[in-house]
């Protein structure tokens, strides 16, 4: 069944839609480096929140091309929220064997007849990707990105990720290169992401990349 799927004005950003799942009963059950899951009270939707996610429209958009392989996460919604955040509602997931998340990624690989047209649509999308976002990365094989849906079958999820030790290596060293490239309303939270599985970042490093990105967009 389908969720009641809420409406956002606008400018709301990542802060706010995480309030607003949580004052209405929904859990955290998860995060990683870009971003945090939210479990509905029934346990059935998660809400998938990231504070800066280039990659997020590209992967909504496989999840609605390929949905007719039942090869990908069913998505019920998604939103871009201001400042370079995403929001994406679908359905819950669960882990896999590595044994069979390693399957799935070799057919994509070997491009297999069996998953031909996932294929077809995840290259397509990801060469777009490639010429359009800086710092895009190729698709990743991680064999964390393989999930089972609430039915049982395995999907491929966040196949297309933004090379995060390039990116936030030259936010560090070299801000007008990142202010160059990326428009700050497409990056304004870009250290807020949790790092849950790189982490921990400390909060001065976060300040003095906030400080060194301002004073790029000040010079520009």
């Amino acid at each position: 069944m389908t969720p009641k799927i809420p409406s956002f004005a606008p400018n709301v950003d990542h802060r706010d839609v995480e309030r607003f799942f949580t004052d209405a009963g929904w859990s955290r059950i998860g995060a990683g480096d870009w971003a945090i899951a939210l479990l509905s009270s029934d346990g059935q939707t998660v809400a998938r929140i990231s504070p800066f996610d280039p990659t997020g429209p590209y992967t909504a958009e496989l999840y609605r091309r390929a949905e007719h392989t039942l090869l990908v996460p069913r998505l019920f919604a998604h939103h871009r929220l201001i400042g370079g955040g995403d929001l994406m509602l679908m359905e819950r997931l669960h882990p896999v064997d590595p044994a069979d998340a390693a399957g799935l990624h070799r057919l994509i690989a070997d491009e297999d007849e069996s998953v031909a047209e996932l294929t077809g649509v995840l290259r397509e999308i990801h060469e777009r990707a490639l010429a359009e976002l800086p710092w895009c990365g190729p698709i990743d094989e991680n064999p964390s990105n393989v999930m089972r849906g609430s039915d049982g079958r395995l999907v491929l999820t966040d196949p297309f990720y933004a090379d995060g030790p390039a990116l936030y290596a030259t936010a560090g060293s070299d801000p007008d290169a990142v202010v160059a490239r990326i428009p700050e309303d497409q990056r304004r939270f870009m250290t807020e992401i949790p790092l849950a599985a790189s982490g921990p970042w400390d909060a001065a490093d976060r300040e003095a990349m906030r400080t060194g990105l301002a004073a790029a967009d000040a010079r520009s």
